[in-house]
């Protein structure tokens, strides 16, 4: 008998929602097949079985929408010849298979487009709700099957939970706290809490910068590289210089990581996620533009797994689409620093002979833990970042 349980899929997870069985009960499960999906905080996740057996599921076994702990049992797997004497050990007989939710396509669990207008609401009877619906609902005391669902074919989503939880007062609408909004300020207080955060600020001339990236367009490769994949790219290529920025704080200590895999901030609907990007000094930019097109596509859909979310050493966030120039990015735990790049501005740039030009101005927001570094090498490791900036395409043919 194999005990099948709930992973941890990230750091600080301590519990997740139970999106759907792959399997029914009494399926045949082969090494590698898929089980059952997982939702954490901030990812929906295919959970692989690593052994091979008969699927028995207990009366404990979880539903779709419900809360489960790391660690919790909720499955087990047994030979075949063991299939007729096997008996779970609780005193609950097992769930006939008809009972079992039948098997959905593997698939990451997501909220359904909104339906074109017109669309009837199915009736209590026949009503049916996202798993992230089912767990708002849980969550607020709130009956999912007497509401009027946005989704196809009247299917209840998260949002219009929500929507009926949210009293209306004099002042406006106050929204209760997601998982992923709770996350997301925990883990920000904890990077405050727990780092030395310094920021340092430079602007550079982006001319060759907007040249290249406008190149790129013109030559009709899509996606084509984003400002984005261009600083990921040569951050990297600074990051192989000055490996002390490519560290963690890791229980009292300072680890240096060979790896170089760069999160990129990505705003999406449910808060912001960063996805990792891994080993970028052996990606070319356009690998790194294709992978970063996932992964923000993917992030918007709440399709990103554990894996994805997982393993960065260093972070870009860009609010430069939003007209912001300089800001002070919080350090994503337990990376050594993060670059905030901000808007392209024409500007005026004094060339070396004095003579004053219009052209393009980027300024990079540096955060990182004075813990790990001091303020002269982050500077360096700034200042070598500026000259690759500077003159990408020659520092992007190697």
């Amino acid at each position: 008998m194999i005990e099948i349980t709930i992973p941890r899929l990230g750091w600080s997870m301590e519990e997740g929602t139970f999106s759907e069985w792959l399997k029914r009960d009494g399926d045949w499960v082969e090494k590698g097949d898929m089980l059952f999906v997982l939702e954490s905080d901030k990812a929906a996740q295919e959970i692989e079985s690593f052994e091979s057996g008969v699927l028995r599921l207990p009366a404990s076994a979880p539903s779709v929408g419900q809360v489960v702990s790391v660690g919790q049992v909720i499955g087990y797997l047994v030979a075949r010849e063991e299939v007729e004497s096997f008996v779970p050990p609780e005193t609950a007989p097992l769930q006939p298979a008809a009972a079992q939710p039948e098997p959905m396509a593997a698939k990451v669990a997501t909220e359904e487009k909104i339906p074109e207008a017109g669309v009837a609401v199915v009736g209590a009877e026949k009503a049916t709700a996202s798993p992230r619906a089912r767990r708002a609902a849980n969550e607020r005391g709130i009956d999912w099957k007497l509401l009027s669902g946005s989704g196809r074919d009247g299917r209840v989503r998260e949002r219009d939970v929500l929507a009926a939880a949210v009293p209306a007062t004099e002042k406006g609408l106050s929204a209760p706290l997601s998982a992923t909004r709770r996350t997301i300020a925990e883990r920000m207080l904890a990077s405050v809490r727990a780092t030395a955060p310094v920021t340092l600020t430079t602007k550079i001339d982006a001319g060759n910068l907007v040249n290249l990236r406008a190149q790129f367009k013109l030559a009709g490769k899509e996606p084509p590289p984003t400002i984005t994949d261009i600083v990921v790219k040569l951050a990297a290529k600074a990051l192989s210089s000055h490996p002390n920025m490519n560290a963690r704080w890791q229980e009292g200590s300072i680890v240096r990581v060979d790896e170089i895999q760069i999160g990129i901030a990505v705003d999406t609907d449910a808060g912001l996620l960063v996805p990792v990007i891994r080993d970028v000094p052996t990606l070319g930019i356009i690998q790194i533009a294709e992978r970063s097109h996932s992964l923000i596509e993917k992030a918007r859909a709440r399709r990103l797994t554990g894996f994805e979310l997982t393993g960065g050493t260093f972070t870009v966030t860009n609010l430069g689409m939003y007209g912001i120039d300089a800001f002070t990015p919080i350090i994503n735990l337990p990376e050594t620093a993060i670059l905030g790049v901000g808007a392209i501005r024409r500007d005026a740039i004094v060339l070396d002979d004095d003579r004053i030009v219009p052209g393009h101005s980027l300024t990079l927001s540096l955060t990182f833990d004075h813990r790990l570094v001091d303020g002269a090498p982050a500077a360096r490791f700034l200042q070598s970042l500026r000259k690759l900036l500077e003159n990408p395409a020659a520092s992007l043919v190697d």
